[in-house]
């Protein structure tokens, strides 16, 4: 490693650094998700991790660069995996995939440069385009999750969750979460959103924002557009913290002061 570089204990550190500043960001950040306990309990995992390895350093026969690499390289890989099926497949976080990406590259990189002298020139070259591919997929990544990624789906999920948990207000209360759980690209997700909010607000007789929810609703479709266990279960929860919504059924009969 003295010839690349960083020597041998510049890039633990290096490393080490990363882990802490992308666990750090997945617990900083997970509040802006849907359902923060996703990529906060796994940012804690990662620091915690990242706790061990710090004080590893201090052993009488510390951890290598390279065993420290492989462990970085198998995090970042769980992580990623972990990531792009929240992202794409429960669609409930777009958080952990991209930083996750970030402790790949690291573990990938660091690896690759440091037996980059003893390849040949053929793999080399089969080295440096792997690496331009990881940088492709950390670039989708980021796109992908940090850039365009919407959970409209997972935002409406939390808002129903907040709401059986009689939880109105707040940064991850029912009308938040509702507010969020709306997309262009996914139309027939608009009115469960709509819908809820209208419910939401006449609960709280606040006839304004009710009536301008009542009229983004209709616009969306109405009560074709929704199904009626959506609105059912919206008005158990709400009759289970004291409101009395059969003047409410159908929706077109309602009349806010």
């Amino acid at each position: 490693m003295d010839a690349m570089f960083l020597d041998e204990t510049s890039g633990k550190w290096l490393a080490l650094a990363v882990l802490a500043v992308v666990s750090t960001s997945l617990i900083a950040g997970s509040r802006h998700q849907p359902f923060p306990e996703i990529s906060g309990r796994f940012g804690w995992i990662l620091a915690s991790i990242t706790g061990l390895l710090a004080l590893g350093e201090s052993a009488p026969r510390p951890m290598s660069l390279t065993a420290l690499l492989i462990v970085v390289l198998g995090l970042g890989s769980y992580g990623v995996l972990v990531g792009v099926h929240h992202m794409v497949r429960t669609r409930r976080d777009v958080f952990i995939a991209p930083m996750s990406g970030f402790v790949f590259c690291t573990g990938a990189g660091g690896l690759m440069v440091m037996t980059w002298p003893d390849l040949n020139t053929l793999e080399q070259w089969a080295g440096f385009l792997l690496l331009v591919l990881l940088g492709g997929g950390q670039t989708w990544m980021v796109f992908r999750g940090l850039l365009i990624g919407r959970l409209p789906l997972a935002w409406s999920q939390a808002g129903m969750v907040a709401l059986q948990r009689r939880q109105l207000h707040g940064p991850h209360g029912a009308i938040s979460c509702f507010e969020r759980g709306w997309d262009a690209d996914e139309e027939h997700l608009n009115p469960m959103a709509y819908i809820a909010l209208h419910r939401i607000h006449v609960y709280l007789d606040q006839p304004k924002e009710a009536r301008r929810w009542l009229e983004a609703f209709e616009d969306a479709g109405g009560e074709a557009a929704v199904a009626p266990e959506w609105i059912g279960a919206i008005h158990e929860a709400l009759t289970e913290m004291g409101g009395d919504f059969t003047s409410l059924i159908p929706v077109h009969g309602t009349e806010e002061g």
